[in-house]
C-alpha cells in the first residue's frame, strides 16, 4: 500500500496546519478530509436538501464532485471553494451532513482514492479508525477547548477583520460540534488505539511537526 500518515483530532487542535507542514517536509500530498465534508455540506445546504437519510441519497451525491487542484485548493464541481468553507456555517453543515451514511460512504471512497494515489498525509476525524485503519503512522492531535476557540477566532479575524463572529460564539459552536462528532453512531471522532496522542495547547507548530517526524 502507498504510504499514509493519518492525523486525526477535533477542530482547532492544529491538525490541519501540522499535517500540511509534515507533508511539505516529506514532499508528500496533503489531504484535508474535513475540507471535503465542508464542501459537500455547503453544496447540500445551498440546494436546500434536508439533512436526512431519505433526502441525501447516493444518486444526489453523484452530482457532487470534490477534488483538489495542483496547489491544494479544494474544488466543488470544478469551483474553488477554499474561502467559502472557512465559515462557521460551513463547519456546522459538515458536522450535520457527515452523520449521514450516504455522505460517509461517498467521502470515504473519495478519500481512499485520492490518498492512495501517492504518498499522503491525511487529516480528519476518522482517518486512523475508518478511512485508513492500516495507515503506516497514526497521530491524534488535541488542545484545550479555550485554545482551540481562540485559534479559530484569530483565523477568522485574519481573513475578515469585520467578522461578526465572537469568541463565545465560536466556543459554543465548537462544543456543539465536538458533541455531535463524538456521539454520532457512524464513524465517531475518537483516538485509534494505536495512534500517538499529542496535546498542542502549549506547543508551537514546529514542535509538533518535529515530534511527528521523530516518530517516523
Amino acid at each position: 500500500m502507498v504510504a499514509v500518515i493519518a492525523i486525526d483530532g477535533p477542530s482547532g487542535s492544529g491538525k490541519s496546519t501540522v499535517a500540511k507542514l509534515v507533508a511539505e517536509k516529506l514532499g508528500w500530498f496533503y489531504l484535508n478530509t474535513g475540507a471535503m465534508y465542508r464542501a459537500v455540506g455547503i453544496s447540500l445546504a445551498g440546494r436546500n436538501i434536508p439533512c436526512s437519510e431519505q433526502a441525501v441519497s447516493d444518486s444526489v451525491l453523484e452530482s457532487i464532485d470534490v477534488d483538489f487542484d495542483a496547489e491544494g485548493h479544494i474544488l466543488l464541481n470544478g469551483e474553488d471553494v477554499s474561502d467559502r468553507i472557512q465559515s462557521p456555517e460551513a463547519a456546522r453543515y459538515a458536522s450535520d451532513y457527515s452523520k449521514l451514511s450516504a455522505v460517509r460512504r461517498r467521502m470515504t471512497a473519495l478519500q481512499r482514492k485520492i490518498g492512495l494515489s501517492r504518498p499522503s498525509v491525511v487529516e480528519g476525524r476518522d482517518i486512523g479508525t475508518v478511512v485508513f485503519p492500516d495507515a503506516d503512522y497514526k497521530f491524534f492531535i488535541v488542545a484545550s477547548p479555550e485554545e482551540r476557540a481562540r485559534r479559530r477566532y484569530a483565523q477568522l479575524k485574519e481573513k475578515d477583520p469585520e467578522t461578526p463572529a465572537t469568541l463565545d460564539d465560536i466556543l459554543k459552536q465548537q462544543q456543539e460540534r465536538d458533541s455531535q462528532d463524538a456521539k454520532r453512531a457512524l464513524a465517531p471522532l475518537k483516538q485509534a488505539t494505536d495512534a500517538i496522542l499529542i496535546d498542542t495547547t502549549e506547543k508551537t507548530i514546529d514542535e509538533v511537526v518535529e515530534r511527528i517526524l521523530a516518530e517516523m
